[in-house]
């Protein structure tokens, strides 16, 4: 039998007790852990794959290559950009997954105020595939707002990006 590593969560954010969360995976053939990583780390590229994400910008230097505790702004889902911060990362290595995953946030009257954590979990599978987890909770009433939309925006939307991640990272 074979077990999958799971996102490790924070407390705050564990999944179920928010406003909102959303789980993505694939799961593919032909790609390595480590090209994936590239493409996900390196922010200069989610534009050119990802169409709901803009204003990329690294306000205290740094970028477009994430690391551990690198402060960013994007903005996403309609937002203005959100204040983001890498809060976990490890690059995938043998046998060890690699692992991502930024609190995003947005200050404001309560019904403006939003926290995520969006996280990450990329991985190399026996026979040559890779397995690339994408889930985000989610906290405030524009998450609740989301979470009660149909299609769900945010699944689709983070499925979106999981497609054009892969797409990037196969060619």
């Amino acid at each position: 039998m074979t077990t999958q590593n799971a996102i490790t969560w924070p407390e705050k954010y564990l999944p179920g007790t928010g406003d909102n969360f959303v789980s993505n995976e694939a799961i593919v053939k032909g790609v390595a852990a480590d090209r994936v990583w590239r493409c996900l780390t390196d922010t200069s590229e989610w534009e050119a794959y990802y169409d709901n994400v803009a204003d990329i910008s690294f306000p205290h230097g740094g970028g477009p290559v994430l690391k551990a505790e690198l402060a960013f702004r994007f903005g996403t889902f309609g937002f203005p950009p959100l204040d983001a911060l890498v809060v976990e990362f490890q690059a995938p290595a043998d046998g060890v997954p690699g692992r991502l995953s930024w609190t995003a946030k947005q200050d404001g009257p309560p019904e403006e105020r939003l926290d995520v954590l969006h996280a990450w979990l990329v991985e190399d599978l026996p026979g040559g595939r890779v397995r690339i987890l994408t889930q985000e909770s989610q906290i405030g009433r524009p998450a609740a707002a989301l979470a009660e939309e149909r299609p769900n925006p945010m699944l689709n939307g983070h499925q979106a990006w999981l497609d054009g991640l892969v797409r990037a990272a196969s060619e």
